[in-house]
């Protein structure tokens, strides 16, 4: 099927930002920005779990419980992320790469359930990753599932309000163009921060700057 031309723009920056992302989490290189590579090591454990401030919210065995100031652990399986029902805690916790890249991840592969698969799954049902490696290639699948999506949506379909039924946004009120724009969004804004979040743990061990 063509692609139609009101999503190829949008296509090519989520290829970017994935990209971006996934080269930023495993390397061996990243692009600079500038057309040069910059060496960078895979995603630790010790990374994924960093709280670099009292107080985070993270991914956390479910035989611990939650973390401060949630209230649940969502997800299945030995791990969850920490969560709690509206209203959120004020001002919202700071929270780690493991917490962001577990939402990204879920986000990509129940929006793909509720575009083009099922249109069943639910946070209850998404398997949190409890280590760096493993979590790097569920978001590589949540990406894969997204795209994949993408490619099976028309011009008719991007007009259609709720052509994607997932539960956790604004989704059945919005048309589905709206949302390709906002899925776009969460991944170059989380991404960022996950590559900043990188730096300063890097960072906080060489204090000359060197």
């Amino acid at each position: 099927m063509t692609v139609p031309s009101r999503l190829l723009p949008l296509l090519e920056q989520f290829d970017f930002a994935y990209r971006r992302l996934a080269d930023r989490m495993t390397g061996p290189v990243v692009d600079s920005g500038d057309g040069t590579d910059t060496p960078v090591g895979p995603l630790t454990d010790d990374e994924y779990f960093w709280e670099p401030v009292p107080g985070c919210w993270s991914v956390r065995r479910r035989e611990g419980g939650p973390g401060p100031r949630a209230t649940s652990l969502t997800g299945a399986g030995d791990w969850g992320r920490d969560a709690a029902a509206y209203p959120h805690p004020w001002p919202p916790p700071f929270t780690t790469i493991a917490w962001r890249l577990s939402h990204l991840s879920e986000m990509l592969t129940l929006r793909a359930d509720h575009t083009a698969g099922g249109r069943r799954l639910t946070r209850d049902d998404y398997r949190i990753s409890g280590d760096a490696a493993t979590a790097t290639t569920a978001f590589g699948s949540g990406a894969e599932a997204w795209r994949k999506a993408l490619l099976g949506a028309d011009d008719t379909a991007l007009d259609t309000v709720g052509y994607c039924t997932y539960p956790h946004g604004g989704d059945p009120e919005e048309p589905f163009l709206d949302i390709v724009w906002w899925v776009n969004q969460e991944l170059l804004h989380h991404g960022a921060e996950i590559a900043l979040l990188r730096d300063l743990y890097h960072a906080r061990a060489q204090p000359d700057g060197r």
